[in-house]
């Protein structure tokens, strides 16, 4: 039910953390895979290491935010692998955690840029080529921030556009789903990843408010953060005929960890 022989897989984002680990795992399951991140010095690794294990990769550079680029990417991935099946969209930014009233509108545009603008184009290029095959998956990868937890101090930002990540996955599971395009959001807790060295946090004592977790605030783990393994198992899963009657669905990876904030 999870092999992937045949398919093709766009994964954005791809260079570290959770996105390599999608990659890797999608890779591992047959499918070709196209890895796309910014620094082509990190995706040309993941693809390297995808063809190490037997797999077949492309690596691509693009910025998510950037209407020509993200075309040319994907009409490249459809010139070289002929078709389009799979889309992975994690990349994405913290960005910058601080004050309503000190959060700069260029700090805020760039996250709103990166994470909901990136999250459009990747999906809007794709579509045509996804209904050319015959339907496909898109797995967007958002956050349990802005979906079911609000205390993340300063996160505004960051919040507003993993809840509209969310919100954009609803409305397309309808609005796609008799081209056969399943679209479903996966939504992170605490994992470990690189994805802190993008964080700038400012003014958190004015936007923290206190809360006493009971010790080890993730309860199937106590307390210890996910795996990017935990989250790419579950991209298996939604890339896959195995998720074949599951759309528009939030899938929160967190070890309950939201359900105590």
């Amino acid at each position: 039910m999870t092999d992937l022989t045949g398919k093709v897989a766009l994964v954005t984002g791809a260079g570290s953390g959770i996105g390599k680990a999608a990659a890797l795992t999608l890779g591992k399951a047959g499918a070709n895979v196209v890895v796309m991140s910014r620094t082509a010095s990190e995706v040309d690794q993941t693809a390297s290491e995808i063809r190490s294990a037997g797999g077949e990769s492309l690596a691509l550079s693009a910025d998510t935010s950037d209407d020509a680029a993200m075309g040319e990417l994907i009409n490249r991935t459809v010139s070289h692998y002929g078709r389009l099946d799979i889309v992975v969209v994690n990349a994405g930014i913290n960005g910058v955690w601080a004050p309503i009233e000190s959060l700069k509108p260029e700090e805020w545009d760039k996250t709103i840029a990166v994470n909901l603008r990136g999250t459009y184009l990747t999906i809007h290029h794709a579509v045509p080529h996804l209904v050319r095959a015959g339907g496909g998956s898109i797995i967007v990868v958002s956050s349990i921030n802005g979906t079911r937890t609000f205390t993340t101090p300063g996160a505004s930002a960051y919040s507003v556009t993993k809840a509209g990540q969310l919100a954009l996955v609803q409305q397309l599971a309808l609005e796609l789903g008799d081209r056969k395009i399943r679209i479903n959001a996966l939504c992170p807790g605490a994992i470990e990843s690189e994805i802190s060295d993008n964080t700038e946090q400012r003014g958190k004592e004015l936007t923290e408010v206190p809360v006493e977790f009971p010790d080890g605030d993730i309860p199937l783990t106590d307390g210890a953060k996910g795996k990017a393994q935990d989250v790419a198992d579950a991209v298996l899963f939604l890339a896959s005929n195995a998720s074949r009657h599951i759309t528009g669905t939030p899938i929160w990876i967190d070890g309950g960890q939201s359900l105590l904030r």
